[in-house]
């Protein structure tokens, strides 16, 4: 095993561990297709850093801050629902996206290139994956209690809309860090996939959050080396490795 696919696997562990971890919480917030549809809105920005000929993920985070931050300040004024927000955004994006990107980049930008990462990505990812997992432990509390009851957290003088509108960042950024790895149309299941697995057969939250952080890390790490193996892009692989385990864990449970 060479030295750049150790690397890959390494930073591709990150991101599978951030994106579960991240997950478990938006599947206990019964927001697992919002988590998919923001992967969608990176499209547009990552297409304009192409143009530009900066770093994609440059672009592809300031597209989903502006959206994220959208979203959240249209769902504190208006009474349109947060999904329904996220899917005009989630539409919009996409289509301006496909307009905007060049046609050589399309695929890649679909659905990702792991021969293009740099040693620059790498130290972005692995700052990223530290800022996802610090700032997500010092809110988790207030995270959980917005999910147990909004009201009772608001008597606790939580301000929850601020709790939700860091959460959505992380994701923002966790989505941004693995468009490279799975691009923009498969990145969101990598958030989505190893929570609903370890769902399956968790039986604490404590646990959920765990093995939704260990089968982030085997979808991403096994999918990565499976596809470097095969010779084949990497995103598909780790979306099917990851539910090739979602199957396994649902078997165990029916048992």
């Amino acid at each position: 095993m060479n030295t750049n696919l150790i690397f890959l696997i390494i930073l591709g562990g990150l991101i599978g561990a951030s994106s579960g971890y991240l997950g478990s919480f938006m599947v206990l917030k019964r927001m697992s297709l919002v988590g998919d549809a923001l992967s969608h809105v990176a499209l547009p920005g990552i297409a304009i850093a192409l143009i530009l000929g900066i770093n994609p993920m440059l672009g592809a985070i300031l597209a989903l801050t502006l959206a994220i931050v959208g979203i959240w300040y249209l769902g504190e004024k208006s009474q349109i629902y947060p999904e329904a927000l996220v899917g005009i955004f989630f539409t919009g994006s996409l289509a301006i996206g496909i307009l905007l990107t060049p046609e050589p980049e399309m695929f890649e930008a679909l659905f990702g290139n792991i021969d293009k990462i740099t040693n620059l990505d790498g130290l972005i990812i692995i700052l990223g994956t530290v800022i996802i997992f610090v700032l997500t432990k010092l809110i988790s509390k207030k995270l959980m209690l917005g999910i147990v009851s909004e009201d009772l957290a608001k008597s606790q003088k939580i301000n929850i809309s601020k709790v939700n509108l860091t959460y959505l960042l992380l994701v923002g950024l966790v989505v941004t860090l693995g468009v490279k790895f799975l691009g923009t149309l498969l990145t969101g299941a990598l958030v989505i996939i190893p929570a609903v697995t370890a769902r399956n057969i968790s039986k604490s939250i404590k646990s959920f959050h765990i093995l939704s952080v260990v089968f982030g890390i085997i979808a991403a790490t096994f999918g990565i080396l499976i596809a470097k193996i095969l010779g084949i892009p990497s995103g598909p692989i780790v979306v099917l490795v990851g539910i090739f385990l979602f199957l396994f864990s649902f078997l165990l449970r029916s048992k």
